[in-house]
């Protein structure tokens, strides 16, 4: 930075910023800066105003502003030019309002005030600390935003400099920005803190202002907080930053800064370890604030809490101001009940138990504090314990004496709430006193307690009564009882006192209460009877009284109710004496509170005592039948108790009979299985059952006849009866395994074994319905036999089975016994322990040897570990039935046991549960025999099955299902041999209804064993054929999609002959063998016959056809699948008949037909191989009826199936196929291809795939000449129809096509038959002829780029070779099939030529195909060679063509193709491998045709200008080329003209190419391009050379210099001044603008790559340079301009690359030669830039050279003027713009001997100098603003003069005074005036004194009269320079005593006599009012007359103005002036 910048920004103070001197901007909060400068003050005032009346509505601290910063004083007040003690007070206020302003920025008042204070005080510069923090709070909206755009921050020295990055993006600044800068930069936090004091400070005088104030609390709050929360670590500065406002905070009286005030100290204790001192300073603060103001009271306690929580030590003094808080122990209450407050309480509570002791009697308020505290706040977290602790440390180290009965409610009061922890620790002061002194003062506290006799020391025994009365020695009990004795009779017991809660909190433990009851069992009344009444009656009385006190119960009603049942025994009575002591006992028991509440005895004390006297005979025996009966009552409403949410609404009902009570609650105990009954039920519950059991009966006993006891067949009674014995056996169970009622239960099962189940056989009956019973899902007996039960029945059985007689055994597991079979049942028990129980009783039988089970039963115990491990093993492996291990007797003997299990299964009296169970167990035993055995069951299930008979349960729908489920593969023979099989299945099969919801109907279940394997074991055709037949009907029949799914599935499964199913499909009497073609035409007359009678004629309906078609057409298991083929055709001939069937349903059928047929043939032959004629003969296939079909057919589907079928049928007989091959191919374009659906594209594309191979395999015989004619023809027919078919089809369509006939041959044909379409169709609007091409080209290439690039590159050469051939429209013939000219005209022949060439072109340069290349890239390259050939030849045919044709009207189209040809070369050239390229072009540049050669060039330059890396090997080979380039450059003129011009052309296409090699390889091999550089050279010299071959090798060797670089060196001598001399040559130059391009940038790369060398030739060069500069801004074409370019960059070149030390010479001797030519505005410009590009010391060094320079350039206007004065001030401002270049580079010090030097040179010589050296000063002082001040200091004098000199109106004689020079005067005078105005503008410093102020008041003042130079120039004058110089001269001025001057000298002008004159004078006085604004009022007095008088002067102009100036001064002053005149 250089000093002049240094001292500019010294004085850039906000008064200096630019900004306020300029109106194109102004800085604004509501508008856009450039609006805002469009505004005046006034605008912006009242906006101000109205935002302070809005804000005064809101708030009025603001109605002080209204006289001071809004004020109409403010108006004129310019802050920039007050005195520092005005500033301060200004900035006082305006900080003042923007505090006050923060709680409402958000709203519009608020902006409004900114505005002005902005617009007006410029608080943007001056108070930018005081706006932001009125708008930090805000930091996250957009006005935040909008107010930190108008501040300048980019200093890095600003505070704010960190905001800057959000100013150009305007986005809100983030929170956490926000935050981490308040952590980082602790003054920015100290600035937050500051800016909360002065919003407290300026509300600090309003009412209400923490409302006010709230939204800085809360952002001081929100950003602090977070801040120490963000930071790893807070330091020290930190916290000693924060606590002076912390202090201040805590002490402050708002609630909003307190409570942020917590916060802060929170996170502090939370974030910091602070020092003991800090906290305690912290706590004492706190606890000062909430003593004061008693205001925010929890939070204040929780900070607190906080901070004791956080810190180790510390806050020690603070509790002792804390005690006297108001309502801390209620706030602490409230506190306690959500929060932890035991930190503070941890240090309150010892310092409060401490001043209990040290306190004075006086002192109470801690005292009551800490009885709040005990009373209301709960002590957790052994809280209890330290005030226990601290009381005994207090104790023990205090005097007693001091401590009064004033403490005795704290002490109690403690002792109440927490006794266990007063408890403990006094226990342990008890075991330690040792000391008599500590023994007297622990019994002086003592005595102030409840306790006090809990811990009394007794004498005889040295401990306390409470552990004497625990004591283990019986004698010291004994004394510690007497005692008690003692004080209770003395009456020194109070019941409040601790004896009474302690001894019942003792007493009534447990155990105690356990050891009362064992005192009342242990005591039999009835034995003692003659002393009980005396002596224990009284003691059992009071145990009872004891154990019924209310105070037993509280808490523990389970307690309750244990005593209750064991007294219940206690009110059974025995003795009848009214004395007797049982009696009084079960009185005194059923008394008591106890039973009168137990829900088992309830109402019976009442009921008994109160009806019944014990006086009445039978006494005992009516009481205890009461008591049966209350309890019985009570028993079943027991429920109500136990489940009291379920049923808590439904009254209790009491049962009617004991047996319903007893079942009722026999149920219960079901329902609780797990439970063990308690000892108390037993006791009611064995003596109830006992009677029970006895007095049980059954009406009917005839069911125990049965062999099977089966709860399906029995009635309700019976059942009723069975069930009760079920549960009675249940319960007895439960109790008979262990307990103390275990014998007693074991009798009760006695009881019912003799009672109901006496006979063994009997019991094993009932046994097995308990074996079985777990799965009857129908629960006859409403009995749940769980597993449990299940298991203890069996282990039951078992053990009876084990103690057998062997005869018993026998008749148990005989054939006809059930246990066996129910055993066996439980083997498949997913229970594992039923499983091993069922197993142990098996092996109690397995000794009966005449059992017939006993083979089954051997061989399962041998699997005991298998059936135990798995459930399933019984019926998965087939350990019963493996016969095949066995012997033939072993076989015979388990034959005979199966048999039997099947009978057993057979037999009607089963239970159809343990028949299913049975039938699982055997799920894996299959057979004939095994069907043939359970054949009877099925009928007896599907009799029950009927629609009119009964639902059958779901055990028997189960056992059906098992029943069916053996109709499978080993059982299926029986179907043919027994006909009663046959029809239970089919009746099975017919069988619909379905019971239940979960299992299959009948149906569903018979349906599902036709499997394959069940289907193909039948062996039978017959029986087969009638399961179809059924399967059929049912399918016809079904109503449910459930059937029809499952016989489509079963169908689907099974192996079906074809036969069987075309028996289905051909009417019965017709034979079922299929017919030839004519015998089907033969019968059409029949047919149609018998379609008109109907099915009824013997014909297979059509929905049974359909159904049957339907699943045949997925059929996939179908043998001899051809049986059906001519039956199908049959029906396809019988649905093409005319008649009155419904034609969209035939569709439907013909497709089925169709679609069979196709299945068949893909059947037959699935790889499209032949089928041999046995299999299928060719004849039984009637494609013509296909054919018919499709033709007769308007529904595409069928079409669809019709072509499929063709299609595969052309693989298997294509000699049928194609003999109608074009029809279907017609067909197809003419209607399939059209359709826009998926289904019709994959018809096409299957028909295409298998029709088209079978054509060409049929054709490999014959000639492939007749292949391509069938072909193309196939093709033609896809190209037609092309127009037709959707869009998004054609192109999956055609590509199918040509991948089937293969693209390397036929992708050629399509394509050129598809541009015949396009040449012949109809032509239309030019538009759409252009946007149908080119989506056909589009088209065209993405169906070639479906194929690989070998294929398409293959096309390409087939078409050129096609083309070749027709090339010439008339020698040869077109082929007829792709093009016949016989059906074309010529004009469509060019078309189709023009197309197909210019598709090739625009292929091979499409981006598909390119990527298609790039991806085949490094394949072989012969198909490109091939193609290029190809090319080349069709190129030299058609550049033949174009000689031949010149002169017809063909000409222009054979050049064009010749162009598109070209086009094609090019591509191909893209294509070609680089080192194939450079071969191939290296040869056609010697080809014979001129036009190849240049082609060949030219293609080498496109290669060359696009790639840009090469192979080492590649470049060899192309730097190998120069040769022959330069072969080609050096050839001579040839004397044809026409070939002379083609020759020229290729020697500039040669030299470019070597511009271009040259460009590439050059600077890795410069030798080898020294050649080039001669032969360009000696192209240039030589004169008689065409000029575009010298401009292309002068463009050549611009290139070569810029990459040869020195070697360039030798060849400049005959270089530069060949070019120098090509530069003199006007004319040529003139009329060859390329030419003279190609010139200039030679010399400008000349002279960028070796400026150093060109030193000879500078001056010529700069001359030429010059010239040319100035000749080529005269022209407006293109090439000039980019002349005018190149002539620039050679400018610039040389100002910038060469040394001062050579350049300056070479310009000052150029503007010698030049000057008289008078163009120098390039040379100067050249010397500007030379020196802008100098550094300081290089000007300092050539300073003199440069100013005699100058000095000399700038007497251009003295010397050479001549009159023309508009060229001299354009070279002057040249040289003076250089000068002020060189000007801005100099210090201060170099510049003033400068300044005057030329300052002396003006005063010297010609006063043409005057002119020159003020216009200088002007634009100096322009660019030195504030500092050419600093020199002006000795213009004023001769500037004064000079106005003297040049006022006409002064001066007789003027400095110019001669005609010519007149205008001179008025320029000078410009200059001088524009001079001074910028030297006023800029003053800083007090430039003008009072001296030279006089100097120039009159001199400037005159020239209001002045009128030199003419009207018009007056007023230019006067309006552009002399009025702004003069109202700026009086801003400067900043006196108003000159000002008076100043004003008064202008009003004597009003006063002139000349119109002007007074004109000009009121538009000066206008000018000063604008400028001097306010401080115009002090002049407007002296004003006034002067415009009085001008208001009646004569000239109408003046007067006019003369009111404008009124207005404008009232607009300026902001006062009326109308009332002065």
């Amino acid at each position: 930075m250089t000093s002049l910048a240094h001292q500019l920004k010294r004085l850039a103070l906000p008064q200096n910023d630019p900004n306020l001197l300029t109106r194109r901007e102004v800085a604004s909060l509501l508008f856009d800066p450039k609006d805002a400068a469009s505004m005046d003050r006034s605008t912006f005032y009242a906006l101000g105003c109205t935002g302070l009346e809005e804000l005064l509505g809101i708030e009025p601290a603001f109605l002080e502003f209204q006289d001071t910063l809004f004020s109409r004083a403010s108006l004129t007040l310019e802050r920039s030019v007050q005195s520092k003690e005005v500033n301060e007070k200004l900035d006082s206020g305006i900080s003042l309002f923007l505090t006050r302003l923060c709680p409402y920025f958000l709203l519009r008042p608020a902006h409004k005030c900114i505005e002005w204070l902005v617009h007006r005080f410029h608080i943007q510069l001056y108070n930018a600390d005081s706006l932001l923090a009125c708008t930090l709070p805000y930091h996250d909206t957009n006005i935040f935003v909008r107010v930190l755009q108008l501040l300048r921050i980019k200093d890095p020295t600003s505070r704010w400099n960190w905001l800057q990055c959000l100013q150009k993006p305007g986005v809100p600044l983030s929170r956490g920005a926000l935050i981490t800068h308040c952590y980082t930069d602790l003054s920015f936090m100290d600035f937050i803190c500051t800016t909360v004091t002065r919003s407290i400070q300026a509300y600090s005088g309003c009412s209400g202002s923490g409302s006010q104030l709230r939204v800085i609390f809360s952002f001081y709050a929100s950003t602090i907080v977070p801040a120490l929360d963000a930071v790893d670590k807070v330091s020290d500065t930190i916290v000693s930053k924060l606590l002076p406002y912390v202090q201040r905070g805590l002490k402050s009286s708002l609630i909003d800064y307190k409570a942020a005030t917590y916060m802060i100290v929170c996170q502090l204790a939370v974030k910091v370890v602070m020092e003991a001192s800090l906290v305690d300073s912290l706590a004492v603060h706190i606890s000062k604030s909430l003593v004061k103001e008693p205001v925010l009271a929890q939070e204040g306690l929780g900070c607190l809490i906080v901070l004791l929580q956080n810190q180790k030590e510390g806050a020690a003094g603070a509790f002792s101001r804390l005690c006297s808080m108001p309502a801390l122990a209620s706030t602490l209450q409230v506190m306690a009940a959500a929060h932890d407050v035991t930190p503070l309480l941890r240090y309150l509570l010892p310092h409060l138990v401490t001043a209990l002791f040290t306190c004075s009697s006086g002192e109470t308020d801690k005292l009551g504090v800490l009885e709040s505290i005990l009373q209301s706040v709960p002590l957790t977290k052994g809280l209890d314990q330290t005030v226990a602790r601290s009381v005994s440390t207090e104790l023990c180290a205090e005097n007693m004496s001091a401590v009064d009965q004033r403490l005795l409610p704290l002490v109690r009061l403690f002792e109440s709430r927490y006794c266990g922890a007063l408890d403990a620790v006094l226990s342990g002061h008890v075991t330690d006193i040792s000391r008599s002194e500590q023994k007297r003062l622990f019994h002086q506290f003592l005595s102030l307690s409840m306790s006090s006799g809990k811990y009394q020391i007794l004498g005889n025994s040295d401990t306390s009564l409470l552990l004497s009365l625990k004591h283990p020695q019986p004698s010291v009990r004994v004394s510690a009882m007497e005692h008690l004795m003692d004080i209770t009779t003395s009456g020194q017991l109070h019941p409040s006192h601790f004896l009474f809660a302690s001894f019942w909190t003792w007493i009534l433990m447990v155990h105690v209460v356990s050891c009362l009851l064992s005192l009342l069992h242990r005591v039999d009344l009835s034995v003692a009877e003659h002393w009980s009444v005396k002596n224990v009656l009284p003691v059992l009385m009071d145990v009872v009284r004891l154990l019924s006190d209310p105070r037993l119960g509280k808490g523990d009603v389970e307690l309750v109710q244990r005593v209750g049942w064991r007294l219940l025994p206690f009110l059974v009575i025995t003795a009848a004496t009214p004395d007797s002591a049982q009696l009084c006992l079960a009185s005194c028991i059923a008394r008591s509170s106890i039973l009168t509440q137990h829900p088992l005895s309830l109402s019976w004390a009442q009921g008994i005592w109160s009806n019944t006297r014990s006086s009445e005979r039978d006494f005992v025996g009516v009481a205890n039948q009461r008591l049966v009966s209350t309890l019985t009552r009570n028993l079943a409403n027991m429920e109500h108790f136990s489940r009291r949410d379920a049923e808590a609404e439904r009254p209790v009902v009491v049962p009617s009979s004991f047996s319903e009570a007893l079942t009722l609650y026999l149920s219960r105990c079901e329902q609780q299985p797990g439970e063990q009954l308690h000892r108390e039920y037993s006791f009611v519950l064995i003596s109830l059952l006992k009677d029970f059991i006895s007095c049980l009966q059954c009406h009917d006993s005839s069911f125990k006849a049965e062999v099977w006891w089966n709860p399906e067949k029995l009635d309700t009674n019976t059942c009723c009866y069975l069930g009760l014995i079920c549960r009675l056996f249940s319960v007895i169970m439960s109790g008979a395994g262990d307990g103390p009622a275990a014998s007693s239960f074991r009798d009760l099962m006695k009881l019912l074994i003799q009672v109901h189940l006496r006979e063994p056989v009997m019991l094993f009956r009932f046994l097995c319905v308990l074996w079985g019973y777990s799965s009857n899902h129908g629960d006859q007996l409403d009995v749940k036999v769980g597993a449990v039960l299940q298991t203890q029945a069996l282990y039951m059985g078992g053990s009876l089975l084990s103690v057998q007689p062997a005869a018993t055994l026998q008749e148990l597991a005989a054939a006809d016994s059930p246990v066996v079979p129910s055993l066996l049942c439980c083997l498949s028990s997913p229970v594992r322990e039923v499983r091993r129980a069922a197993l142990g009783a098996l092996q109690s039988l397995s000794g009966v040897s005449t059992s017939p089970f006993q083979p089954i039963i051997e061989k399962l115990l041998k699997t005991w570990e298998e059936i135990i491990a798995d459930p399933s093993y019984l019926s998965t492996v087939g350990t019963v039935v493996s016969f095949t291990l066995f012997d033939e007797t072993q076989q015979k003997k388990l034959q005979a046991a199966l048999q039997q299990l099947l009978q057993c299964v057979r037999t009607p009296c089963c239970p159809s549960y343990s028949a299913a169970a049975l039938l699982r167990a055997l799920g894996h035993v299959n057979g004939q025999f095994i069907l043939s055995a359970l054949l009877p069951v099925l009928d007896r299930l599907l009799e029950q099955s009927g629609p009119d008979t009964p639902t059958p349960l779901r055990a028997e729908a189960q056992l059906m299902q098992l029943v069916l489920g053996k109709y499978n593969e080993a059982s299926a023979p029986l179907l043919a041999e027994d006909q009663n099989c046959l029809d239970l299945f089919i009746r099975a099969l017919k069988t619909s209804t379905q019971p239940h919801a979960d299992i299959p109907s009948c149906q569903i279940i018979a349906l599902e064993q036709i499997t394959k394997p069940f289907f193909s074991a039948l062996g039978d055709d017959a029986v087969q054929q009638k399961l179809l037949s059924v399967m059929f009907d049912l399918l016809v029949e079904a109503q449910s999609p459930l059937m029809a799914n499952t016989i489509s599935s079963v169908f689907k499964v099974i192996a079906v002959d074809g036969q069987l199913v075309a028996n289905e499909l051909a009417p019965p009497e017709k034979p079922k063998v299929g017919v030839t073609v004519q015998q089907t035409r033969r019968s059409k007359m029949t047919a149609r016959y018998s379609t008109e009678v109907g099915p009824e004629g013997g014909a297979v309906p059509w929905q049974r056809v359909t159904l049957i078609l339907e699943l045949l057409q997925h059929k996939k298991k179908l043998k001899r699948a051809q049986m059906v083929v001519p039956v199908l055709f049959s029906l396809l001939a019988r649905s093409l008949e005319p008649g009155s069937v419904d034609q969209a349903n035939i569709e439907y059928t013909k497709q089925l037909l169709l679609s069979c047929l196709l299945n068949v043939c893909h059947r037959l032959s699935p790889d499209g191989a032949p089928v041999a004629p046995d299999v299928l003969d060719e004849d039984r296939f009637s494609v013509e009826l296909v054919v018919q079909c499709i033709r007769a057919s308007d529904v595409p589907q069928t079409h669809h199936h019709a072509l499929l079928l063709l299609g595969t049928v052309a693989t298997i007989f294509p000699e049928k196929v194609l003999h109608n091959i074009m029809p279907i191919f017609t067909f197809m374009g003419a209607n399939i291809m059209r359709l826009d659906d998926a289904y019709s594209f994959r018809v096409i594309d299957k028909t295409v795939q298998m029709v088209i191979p079978a054509l060409i395999k049929l054709s490999d015989g014959s000639s492939s000449a007749h292949v391509d004619a069938v072909v193309t023809r196939i093709v033609h027919v896809f190209a037609d129809a092309l127009p037709h078919v959707p869009d998004h089809r054609r192109l999956p369509i055609l590509n199918q096509l040509v991948t089937t006939l293969g693209p390397a041959r036929f992708l050629w044909v399509l394509l050129l038959l598809l541009f015949k379409l396009h040449a012949t169709q109809a032509a239309g609007a030019a538009s759409e002829k252009d946007a149908a091409l080119e989506r056909d080209v589009d088209f065209w290439i993405s169906l070639c780029c479906q194929f690989e690039v070998a294929d398409q590159l293959t096309s390409l050469i087939n078409i050129l070779s096609f083309l070749l051939k027709k090339a010439e429209e008339e020698e040869e013939k077109v082929e007829e099939l792709i093009f016949s000219l016989e059906t074309h005209s010529s004009k469509e022949l060019r078309h189709f030529k023009f197309l197909s060439v210019s598709f090739m072109a625009q292929l091979l340069g499409s981006t598909s195909f390119i990527g298609k290349v790039g991806v085949a890239e490094g394949g072989d390259s012969a198909d490109e060679s091939l193609l290029l050939e190809e090319i080349l030849r069709y190129i030299h045919s058609v550049a033949r063509c174009v000689e031949e044709n010149a002169d017809k009207p063909t000409a222009k189209f054979w050049r064009v193709l010749l162009n598109k040809a070209y086009d094609v070369l090019d591509k191909v050239n893209a294509l070609l491998p680089t080192d194939t390229f450079i071969t191939v072009m290296r040869g056609l540049m010697g080809n014979q045709l001129a036009s190849v050669r240049r082609k060949a060039m030219e293609l080498l330059n496109n290669k060359l200008q696009h790639r840009t890396q090469w192979d080492e090997q590649q470049v060899t080979a192309l730097l190998q080329l120069t040769t022959d380039l330069l072969s080609i450059v050096g050839k001579g003129h040839v004397k044809v003209t026409e070939e002379e011009a083609e020759q020229a052309i290729n020697r500039q296409t040669a030299l470019y190419t070597l511009k271009l090699l040259c460009r590439s390889f050059g600077p890795d091999h410069q030798e080898a391009f020294v050649p080039v550089l001669l032969q360009a050279v000696e192209i240039v010299t030589s004169e008689e050379e065409e000029k575009n071959v010298t401009g292309s090798a002068l463009l050549c060797i611009a290139e070569l210099v810029g990459t040869l670089k020195a070697l360039a060196i030798p060849q400049l001598p005959r270089l530069m001044p060949a070019v120098l001399q090509t530069l003199t040559d006007r004319k040529e130059l003139l009329t060859n603008e390329i030419y003279l391009l190609s010139v200039v940038t030679a010399l400008q790369r000349v002279t960028e790559t070796l400026p150093h060398f060109i030193s000879p030739y500078l001056q010529d060069t700069t001359i030429q340079v010059t010239h040319k500069t100035t000749s080529s801004s005269s022209s407006s074409s293109s090439a000039f301009a980019q002349l005018s370019v190149r002539l620039a960059s050679l400018r610039s070149t040389l100002a910038t690359k060469l040394p001062p030390r050579v350049l300056l010479p070479t310009l000052s001797r150029c503007y010698s030669s030049m000057v008289v030519n008078r163009k120098l505005a390039a040379l100067i410009s050249i010397l500007k830039e030379h020196i802008g590009h100098m550094d300081k010391d290089q000007v300092n060094l050539h300073q003199s050279e440069l100013t005699s320079y100058f000095l000399t350039a700038l007497d251009f206007r003295a010397d050479h003027c001549q009159g023309d004065l508009q060229t001299t001030s354009d070279i002057e401002g040249c040289v003076i713009d250089c000068l002020t270049t060189m000007v801005m580079k100099l210090s201060e010090v170099t510049f003033r001997p400068l300044f005057f030097k030329l300052f002396d040179w003006s005063k010297s010589d010609s006063a043409e100098r005057l002119l020159t050296f003020y216009r200088l000063c002007d634009c100096v002082a322009e660019r030195l603003k504030g500092l050419f001040v600093l020199f002006a200091g000795n213009l004023v004098k001769p500037m004064s003069e000079l106005l003297r000199q040049t006022n006409s109106s002064s001066t007789g004689e003027l400095l110019f005074d001669c005609d010519e020079d007149a205008e001179k005067n008025s320029l000078l005078l410009q200059f001088v005036l524009d001079c001074l105005h910028k030297i006023f503008l800029y003053d800083t410093q007090r430039f003008l004194s009072r001296e030279r102020a006089d100097a120039l008041l009159a001199p400037l003042v005159d020239q209001l009269e002045n009128q030199v130079g003419g009207e018009q120039v007056y007023q230019q004058r006067v309006t552009r320079h002399l009025v702004p110089c003069v109202a700026q001269f009086a801003v400067a001025l900043a006196d108003d005593s000159q000002w008076k001057t100043l004003n008064y000298q202008v009003l004597l002008k009003t006063r002139h006599r000349d119109a002007k004159v007074r004109f000009s004078a009121l538009l000066m006085l206008m000018e000063l009012a604008a400028k001097l604004k306010e401080n115009y009022m002090v002049l407007l007095p002296e004003t006034i007359p002067f415009l009085a008088e001008l208001m009646e002067d004569e000239c109408e102009e003046v007067e006019q103005q003369v009111h404008k100036v009124i207005q404008e001064m009232e607009n300026i002053l902001g006062e009326p002036l109308q009332s002065y005149f």
